[in-house]
């Protein structure tokens, strides 16, 4: 399978050059090909194991970065929020 890294590079905002374009190209469509052969999973292997369950951590907010630390890394800041691009026409 292809894998064209210049229209992910770009929904991803990203800026690469043919170089690196080239490089995550290969390692790209080396990962889909992995994917590829991976083997199909039956119903019975999808099941949690009842010895075994899933726990969750706890959902412990923290302020770790302070609000001005983060807006200094957006591209377009407006009265203290980070501007995007309108998604939905009206």
């Amino acid at each position: 399978m292809k894998a064209d890294i210049n229209h992910l590079a770009g929904l991803a905002r990203l800026h690469i050059t043919p170089e690196q374009a080239e490089r995550f190209e290969a390692q790209m469509e080396g990962i889909l090909e992995m994917v590829e052969k991976l083997p199909p999973i039956s119903g019975e292997d999808r099941l949690v194991d009842p010895a075994n369950p899933m726990s969750f951590r706890p959902d412990c907010p923290e302020n770790h970065f302070k609000r001005e630390e983060i807006l200094k890394n957006a591209p377009q800041v407006q009265a203290g929020c980070v501007v995007v691009p309108k998604m939905i026409d009206e």
